[in-house]
């Protein structure tokens, strides 16, 4: 049998490997603004003409190349960033793996400009196919230019997978806006079809993303710092009420190099639990600085996977640190009601005389006659109030007043910041932690009913789903055979007529699996109970507005409800004042 193997001819070669590093043009706007950052540019343009497909130009005012450097930089796996196998291990470039320029040339027309700072002269030379054309020297200016024209030219079976011009470019933006917000330092200048499409100038970290995602963003951020001697984290997270639940706004950079992990994108997630409706994703922009040996960047061709030493140690700290963040700042708004200095005890109060209390006696005071009976016998007081100490006094402090509005909103001022609440949504958090408080305490009593409530439910639907965790909810159970059952028994603080309609909606989300798999019976009925007892659209008499404005802060989660909407939003002063501005 005659030989079948072998060896490719090195233009193939490359054209093969071209593949692993090159597969659309904002690849190649990646590669050479990495090179310009490593050539310590201080400004970067970028000019793109169809998408990249026709042109791609990168300008850069770096160190530049020698003559040698300038032909041996196109050959494959050569590199000025790596000498030993031991310098895997401390990598602190951009790139490294010394295959960008020999794959960019192999698949393109490239023209090279290049200028070091004491040259007289610049280099200008052309490659295509590898093969250098066209050598001349004239007088551009300190730096290097790199163009890629007719990308994949050579390769038609690549360009044709290429997507729309506005597609690419879509991907050659979102290339330049990682590289400029791990750079602030550096100036940013993008032109597409000859039309300047930003230009960023040096700032710092916090302006750059305002430069690229608009001035909106600001009151969206919240700054995150923390310092081990594992990670240091910088950077800014976004505030919970403006997750999206798709292309949320998340950007790692360890060393100033982007990265994608869903690992820590999951330790982000954990930190806003209970922050977040289902299904919203938080924004980021997290800093990651650790020892260049701790970590492993040569992993794929596209550099965008790390591996990391202390994986789990940096989950903790990023979770912990997200949780600080968004205390310090005040995501969870603290009653921080104005401060009075009559409550201060001063030298020169304690040295006057001391008087002896008086005591009043009110002859007419009768214990059996009370003033608030009648609000005592509404339903809405049902809730069993675990109020902060001195809570009501603070509420008549003469500088913070509760108003409501609408008969839907309770209005709250408070020293820093304004808080507009939804009554409806505020009570139903209360009522579902104080049911769920009751049911997993088994403090809950239950009612014996003199007639049994009869219930049908599908043949298919198994009782046995449900019968315990009722019972431990308060129910009782009668009779029942293959097609319905009776209660006999109900918890106390269920009315009669609403056991129907939850009992219902218990075996319906059951039977259809409506609910996630880790969410209970129980915590079914705390929120079928919730959101039956609330109130709803309703004049509130002063006293119940405080009630549920204490009640509520006095929550677990006081920021959504039990059904992960938003239970308040606040506005500072300065907010308010921006919105009188023209």
């Amino acid at each position: 049998m005659n030989d079948v193997i072998n060896i490719l001819p090195d233009h193939v070669a490359n054209q093969i490997a071209a593949g692993e590093v090159i597969n659309r043009p904002s690849s190649v706007v990646k590669e050479l603004i990495d090179n310009s950052i490593d050539a310590k540019s201080t400004a970067i343009k970028i000019l793109i003409e169809n998408g990249g497909k026709k042109s791609i130009q990168i300008i850069d005012n770096g160190f530049g190349m020698t003559i040698n450097d300038a032909k041996i930089a196109f050959k494959r796996h050569s590199t000025s960033k790596l000498k030993s196998t031991s310098d895997l291990f401390s990598i602190n470039t951009k790139g490294f793996r010394g295959e960008a320029l020999c794959s960019i040339s192999s698949i393109s027309i490239v023209e090279l400009k290049t200028r070091q700072l004491n040259d007289e002269f610049s280099l200008n030379f052309i490659i295509e196919n590898n093969l250098f054309k066209d050598e001349k020297f004239d007088l551009s200016p300190k730096g290097t230019s790199i163009t890629v024209k007719n990308l994949f030219y050579n390769v038609p079976a690549r360009r044709k997978f290429l997507k729309s011009d506005s597609v690419e470019l879509k991907y050659i933006i979102d290339e330049v806006q990682r590289a400029s917000i791990s750079h602030p330092e550096i100036h940013f200048i993008f032109y597409n079809n000859k039309t300047e499409i930003f230009n960023f100038k040096p700032k710092n970290l916090k302006s750059r993303i305002l430069d690229v995602f608009g001035k909106k963003i600001d009151e969206m951020l919240v700054p995150i710092s923390e310092k081990t001697p594992v990670i240091n984290i910088s950077g800014y997270i976004l505030k919970p009420e403006f997750a999206r639940k798709s292309k949320p706004i998340q950007f790692f950079f360890v060393n100033k190099r982007f990265i994608k992990s869903s690992f820590f994108n999951h330790s982000v997630l954990s930190a806003f639990e209970g922050l977040l409706r289902d299904g919203y994703r938080p924004g980021y922009f997290l800093f990651f600085e650790v020892k260049n040996d701790s970590i492993d960047i040569n992993i794929h061709p596209n550099k965008i996977e790390v591996k990391f030493e202390n994986e789990q140690s940096i989950y903790s700290i990023l979770k912990a640190s997200i949780k600080h963040s968004l205390g310090i700042f005040s995501v969870i708004p603290a009653i921080d009601f104005d401060y009075k200095s009559e409550f201060d005890s001063s030298n020169k109060k304690l040295q006057k005389n001391i008087k002896p209390p008086t005591i009043e006696i009110n002859s007419n005071f009768n214990p059996f006659i009370s003033k608030d009976k009648e609000i005592k016998n509404e339903t809405f007081f049902k809730i069993e109030s675990k109020s902060f100490k001195n809570f009501d006094e603070k509420l008549d402090n003469t500088n913070t007043k509760i108003f409501q509005i609408m008969e839907k909103y309770i209005v709250c001022n408070i020293q820093s910041k304004l808080l507009i609440i939804n009554q409806e949504r505020a009570h139903q958090r209360i009522l579902y932690e104080k049911f769920l408080r009751e049911i997993t305490q088994e403090s809950i009593s239950t009612q014996k009913l003199l007639i049994p409530l009869k219930f049908e439910f599908p043949k298919s639907f198994h009782l046995n789903k449900i019968r315990v965790e009722l019972e431990e909810s308060g129910f009782l159970f009668g009779n029942h055979d293959n097609e319905s059952f009776e209660i006999t028994g109900i918890p106390s603080n269920i009315d009669k007529e609403n056991t129907e309609t939850i009992v219902y909606d218990i075996i319906n989300s059951v039977e259809n699996e409506s609910e996630t798999d880790n969410t209970s019976i129980v915590d079914m009925i705390a929120k079928s109970l919730s959101k039956k007892n609330a109130v709803g659209k309703k004049t509130l008499k002063k006293v119940e507005q405080e009630r549920i404005l204490d009640d509520l802060f006095c929550c677990k989660e006081n920021l959504i409800s039990p059904f992960g909407k938003k239970i308040f939003f606040s506005l500072t002063i300065n907010e308010i004042d921006n919105k009188f501005k023209i």
